[in-house]
């Protein structure tokens, strides 16, 4: 028998469903099948956005399974039926239409690819993709704390926030010293942009942006709500008690107040002319339980900077030496 017509046996008996392979399957070479999925991707409506989503998944697995085959090729020996560089084609093109077709099926790779797609697209309703954001965290604890995960505002929500509390941040900062973006941004980190504000039992809202704690000084209104701690680098729920204002202005001028008469916080107002410097030492001094703090709020921090570099905002940067 011909090599050619060995090698269209061998592919016909290892591909005996080739004929029932989907229109966006036909041909692993098929470049329509990409302008297809950007097309069904670009309907906009939810089953269509489900249905993109599969199959941008499977594409993601098929890559991987034609990996996975390369490597098992390489590591077996040759037969001596498919050498040369015709056979070296022929083999590559099998592979990629047995990746293909391998690529789907149920509890595989796929599924798990489509979650983590469906969960960046917004499917949960929860998250957006957006640069630097993390998706190590479950729906459920992004629920309890959505502090926790700073970047899940759309840009939008980042920017009606800070439009909502600027005047006041502005204030704050110059009777305070502390720049008002540097206020903003950890306001915004603390309740998730405004989504996860602290409230009392009843409802009604506590006006503390800033996930300040109730102490043992503390002789004004109290919110007591259960929140995320991490113990020993784990998150844990707890049940603690914030301090409650009369108006956010007042939270910003608590604040303000715990970082320049509390000692611990010496280091951190030394750097306000970086975010990044001055997450870390509030990290250092104790103000969150979060290892993962510094990083979270520095990014915060540098979305507000990024809406500050516009002539309408020149107290929102504070000064030109502010870096992120």
């Amino acid at each position: 028998m011909p090599r050619a017509a060995r090698r269209e046996v061998d592919m016909s008996l290892s591909l005996p469903n080739a004929g029932a392979t989907s229109a966006r399957q036909a041909l692993a070479v098929d470049g329509r099948a990409l302008n297809s999925l950007k097309a069904q991707a670009s309907q906009g409506d939810a089953q269509a956005t489900k249905d993109a989503t599969l199959e941008a998944a499977k594409q993601l697995e098929s890559l991987f399974m034609r990996e996975l085959i390369k490597s098992m090729r390489e590591a077996t020996m040759k037969s001596g039926l498919l050498e040369g560089a015709e056979g070296n084609l022929a083999s590559d093109l099998f592979d990629q239409q047995l990746s293909v077709q391998m690529a789907g099926q149920p509890g595989g790779l796929a599924e798990a690819i489509q979650r983590q797609l469906s969960r960046q697209l917004g499917g949960d309703g929860q998250t957006t993709l957006v640069p630097g954001s993390t998706l190590s965290m479950d729906v459920a604890l992004r629920k309890a704390a959505p502090a926790d995960n700073p970047r899940a505002a759309s840009p939008k929500g980042r920017d009606d926030f800070v439009q909502h509390h600027r005047a006041a941040a502005e204030r704050v900062a110059r009777s305070s010293g502390i720049p008002a973006s540097f206020m903003l941004g950890q306001a915004g980190h603390e309740t998730g942009w405004g989504k996860g504000e602290i409230r009392h039992k009843d409802g009604s809202n506590s006006f503390n942006l800033f996930g300040i704690k109730a102490g043992k000084g503390w002789t004004g209104k109290v919110a007591e709500v259960t929140t995320t701690e991490y113990i020993n680098g784990a998150p844990r729920k707890v049940v603690a008690k914030f301090r409650a204002y009369d108006s956010f202005e007042e939270s910003f001028r608590d604040y303000a107040r715990l970082i320049n008469d509390n000692p611990r916080y010496e280091k951190a107002r030394e750097k306000t002319h970086s975010a990044v410097a001055y997450a870390t030492e509030l990290q250092k001094a104790g103000y969150a339980t979060d290892p993962q703090y510094a990083a979270k709020l520095s990014r915060a921090i540098q979305s507000t900077l990024g809406m500050a570099r516009t002539p309408s905002a020149p107290v929102l940067a504070q000064a030109s030496g502010t870096q992120a």
